[in-house]
């Protein structure tokens, strides 16, 4: 009787060799190449050379090495088709049962910073992703394995004699074709990258392709009947929550991670300030933010921003959480805290409330943000540039101009508005946020809730609004309250009212001259 066969050809070489063992214990002959064949004749696996098989050498450097009838009919032929099996028999070509196969590191390979086109191209895997999808159509028949994994279920299975149920490779066929529309993806992406930077495409093809990999299930989504999972990019980008190391606490849930990100883009917009920032923020929107000449100083300011806000939030600072700053942190019920160092009295601290998220991240490095936004819709996918400009340029529309102090505060809020849901208004003193007024249907009503939050300290605030003013109520409103300096986008058809009822109550205001931060 005809042995079994078994094509195994891998990158990496985790666990093959114990994989090849307890093929050939089962009766299986070992077909491979290069250097898994290496790898398998020193390890004791008496495997054999695809070229014995093809009758034809490897060649191009090794471009072409599998990609020949002998391997591919023996792995297509499908068993219950006579008409099949009297071919392959005519022609001499043994079926293989098992093909185990994963694919050149090209993830890797462009991951490198250096990394040069040519080096790119050669790590663009041919043979592999053809062999593995042949087998994965074909998966009635044969044993596809793309991931180390997977080499245990699949000895198992041998072992047991259970194939009668094709549940495991039907799910290993599926895992293929998942594994290389990923990989395909990568490449693509890669490449539509290089042609966007030589200037030579259009930024948004005709199709766009995606791959993410999933990083963890999590115990439900926004709300608990919604089930989720957490999925990252394939090369994690520095200074983003994909990269930050978790000392304690539970798994970050998918509101934890939603409004993590939101607090480390907007801690990141303070990166080249000296100095400190804290950012707080709950359900998506910033409700305290304050710059301090330490972490204690920065968050204590955050914290009064909106002591009862705060209350079961996500804290960002951009340096290292001291002893002083722990103790008043564990005051009261935080959801997660981001820093990019902790003291080890700090952790000690926080160890307390073992609940208590705690990650490591430096949100002072890495990109500010990603390149593209994706937004999904019933039916269709919404892809548009990141947000990624704070300011182009500003403008003095009104008689007063704002004092140096007044434009850094002006500067300050707008930082803070731009992750503010709209219609977004931001009140600012002293570097803090006083009172934030998120994701209301007019913006009158968005600056009310705003004051509201101030209470007495509004007076002598500065406002930030992430879109122009139809009217000038907003501002006679603002006048109302003390409020001495305003920062928008201008561009309303009724802008001149606002800016004659600015300089009737001696208000300065100045325009972005046109970028607004809508935030949906």
């Amino acid at each position: 009787m005809q042995k079994k066969r078994a094509f195994i050809s891998v990158s990496d070489k985790t666990g093959v060799a114990d994989f090849a063992k307890g093929l050939e214990d089962l009766g299986y002959e070992i077909i491979s190449t290069g250097g898994t064949l290496e790898k398998l004749n020193k390890s004791g696996v008496s495997a054999i050379s695809v070229t014995k098989i093809t009758g034809f050498p490897e060649c191009l450097d090794g471009r072409v090495k599998t990609m020949h009838p002998a391997i591919h009919a023996g792995i297509l032929a499908m068993r219950n088709n006579e008409e099949h099996m009297r071919q392959i028999e005519e022609l001499g070509i043994a079926p293989i049962d098992v093909v185990a196969i994963n694919l050149y590191p090209f993830r890797a390979t462009i991951s490198k910073p250096d990394v040069k086109f040519a080096e790119a191209i050669e790590n663009i895997d041919i043979g592999g992703p053809t062999a593995i999808r042949a087998a994965a159509k074909n998966w009635q028949d044969v044993y596809v394995v793309c991931d180390p994994a997977d080499y245990e279920k699949v000895l198992d299975e041998l072992k047991n004699a259970t194939s009668a149920d094709d549940s495991l490779k039907r799910r290993l066929s599926a895992k293929v074709f998942a594994h290389t529309a990923g990989y395909d993806a990568l490449i693509s992406n890669y490449l539509q990258e290089q042609l966007e930077n030589g200037g030579i495409c259009e930024k948004y093809p005709e199709t766009i392709t995606i791959t993410f990999d999933k990083s963890q299930d999590m115990r439900y989504g926004e709300n608990p009947h919604q089930s989720a999972a957490f999925y990252r990019e394939p090369i994690t980008v520095e200074g983003t929550l994909a990269a930050a190391y978790q000392h304690q606490g539970k798994e970050l849930s998918f509101n934890n991670i939603n409004d993590a990100d939101a607090a480390i883009s907007l801690a990141r917009e303070f990166a080249g300030d000296s100095g400190i920032a804290c950012v707080v923020v709950k359900h998506a929107n910033p409700c305290g933010v304050a710059f301090g000449g330490n972490v204690f100083d920065a968050y204590s300011k955050a914290f009064e921003a909106d002591p009862v806000s705060i209350f079961g939030g996500i804290v960002v600072v951009n340096g290292e959480v001291d002893e002083q700053t722990a103790k008043k942190m564990s005051e009261i019920f935080l959801e997660v805290i981001i820093a990019p160092s902790y003291s080890k009295p700090a952790l000690k601290i926080f160890a307390g409330k073992p609940n208590l998220r705690i990650l490591e991240l430096d949100v002072r490095r890495g990109e500010s943000a990603a390149k593209t936004d994706y937004k999904r819709v019933a039916g269709g996918l919404l892809v548009q540039d990141a947000n990624n400009l704070l300011l182009r340029d500003t403008k003095v529309v009104t008689k007063r101009k704002p004092t140096e102090l007044e434009m850094e505060q002006l500067l300050f809020a707008w930082k803070v508005v731009k992750y503010t849901k709209s219609n977004g208004i931001v009140l600012a003193k002293n570097n803090a946020t006083v009172g934030i007024g998120p994701g209301q249907t007019n913006r009158i009503t968005a600056l009310e809730l705003a004051i509201k939050y101030a209470g007495d300290k509004v007076a002598g605030s500065v406002m930030a609004s992430d879109a122009f003013f139809p009217f000038d109520d907003c501002v006679k409103t603002a006048a109302q309250a003390g409020i001495t300096a305003i920062i928008q986008p201008g561009g309303a058809n009724r802008d001149d009212d606002s800016i004659q009822a600015c300089n009737a109550a001696d208000i300065a205001m100045i325009f972005t001259e046109g970028v607004r931060h809508f935030r949906h």
